[in-house]
């Protein structure tokens, strides 16, 4: 049994704050909300929205020239880092793409350094993968001008802003090197310019997981899964620097956001998630792992909130299904060393406060759970009983009643009922 960790609340995306000074606009948390009085702030803003508009449609027409700009010839380390990101963005294939001003950050140091034009800002960068992505989707970058002396703007830097932005920002994999992307039916894979014999591999197992999910997951997948296997340890919200994770993990599922926590709603709108693999354990990575992980993808656009017992437990169900290309296991060997090895030991479903920290006896009691569920109850009804749960299920009471609609118990009936079927 592979063991999948995956992030918490917030580990697989970003927290947007609002300003404090303007509740109506979402950005960063200034220290002060303007630049100097004597810019003309609506001429600034329609320069920098020109100098975006202008980098985003560079990309989408391959026109490496244009996306370079509006970049500070003199930079040569900024100069060549754009040529890279250029590259890379060029290889994702994106069916739309846009970058939209946020709020701004003023920062003295930045202005003795750049100049008295200089202007930080939050960048939201809205984009789509074609034939991955089902709608357009977001993530946040910060990116550092000053004003030239004709008075258009020019990017001087765009990691000045990366220590206050939120978790996973400026971490996507196009950001974090010379990257080699492979596509397959309904896959896309990222790694290492140097690594195309993985990324072949991991492709064959990612469409083999895909369709693994398609077929098992109730109602039918019709999404895409996005694999991320990088050299790098911190990519999107994964972050393999972690003790646990590093030793433990094999990969994680990052979630990707149609709305940044802070626009819409608190915690953001979920479009789906990209699957990042820990590099320690990139070997241990098969079919039935992203099978686990790409069950996350196919339940995030659900909501939150559902407990973790049943996030795990249907990612670990859909797993241990027959697979194409992989043994069956033994299931019902399985079932009963679960029920003698960690049921007869425990008194409750896992917490989700305690899910990782006995991850040893949690994965197993989860599966038992969903195991049971499905064969009492079928997919309809546990996935009916999934999104509802991960919409509205956060708090216990609010678990209780939908548990109580759907299967006529609660969580504490549920395990009282695994023990009657272990007996």
């Amino acid at each position: 049994m592979s063991l999948v960790l995956v992030a918490g609340a917030v580990a697989g995306g970003l927290a947007l704050h609002r300003s404090g000074t303007d509740a109506g606009k979402v950005g960063i948390t200034p220290t002060k909300t303007t630049g100097p009085p004597e810019i003309d702030e609506t001429a600034r803003t329609a320069g920098v929205n020109k100098v975006l508009v202008r980098r985003a449609q560079a990309v989408r027409l391959n026109d490496g020239a244009a996306f370079l700009r509006d970049v500070d010839p003199v930079n040569k380390k900024l100069v060549a880092q754009q040529k890279l990101l250029f590259a890379n963005l060029r290889q994702f294939g994106f069916q739309s793409l846009r970058y939209d001003l946020l709020s701004e950050q003023f920062d003295q140091r930045l202005v003795e350094k750049y100049g008295p034009s200089t202007y930080l800002v939050g960048v939201a960068m809205t984009y789509q993968l074609k034939g991955i992505d089902p709608q357009p989707v977001r993530t946040m970058l910060g990116y550092t001008f000053t004003q030239k002396p004709d008075g258009s703007w020019l990017l001087v830097a765009d990691s000045d802003m990366d220590h206050l932005l939120p978790r996973g920002s400026h971490q996507e994999a196009w950001d974090l090197g010379d990257v080699l992307v492979k596509r397959a039916p309904r896959v896309l894979i990222v790694v290492e310019q140097d690594q195309a014999k993985l990324a072949k591999e991991l492709a064959a197992k990612a469409v083999s997981a895909v369709q693994a999910v398609s077929k098992s997951w109730p109602g039918g997948w019709t999404g895409s899964g996005v694999v991320i296997a990088l050299d790098d340890k911190i990519v999107r919200g994964a972050d393999y620097t972690v003790p646990k994770n590093a030793e433990d993990a094999l990969a994680m599922a990052t979630w990707v956001y149609r709305t940044l926590p802070g626009e819409a709603t608190a915690m953001g709108e979920r479009a789906d998630s990209y699957v990042v693999i820990n590099p320690r354990n990139r070997a241990k990575v098969d079919a039935r792992t992203l099978a686990h992980e790409f069950t996350h993808v196919a339940t995030a656009p659900y909501g939150a909130f559902a407990p973790r017992w049943l996030v795990e437990g249907a990612a670990t169900y859909v797993e241990f299904l027959s697979m194409a290309g992989e043994e069956d296991l033994a299931l019902d060997k399985y079932r009963k060393e679960v029920r003698t090895k960690y049921l007869v030991k425990t008194k409750a479903l896992p917490a989700d406060r305690v899910f990782f920290k006995d991850s040893n006896s949690s994965y197993p009691m989860s599966w038992l759970a969903v195991d049971y569920l499905f064969t009492k109850y079928g997919g309809i009804e546990v996935g009916t009983l999934y999104q509802e749960l991960a919409a509205l299920g956060s708090t216990q009471a609010a678990r209780n009643r939908i548990m109580l609609e759907h299967l006529g118990v609660t969580e504490t009936g549920l395990f009282q009922a695994l023990r009657a079927a272990a007996a």
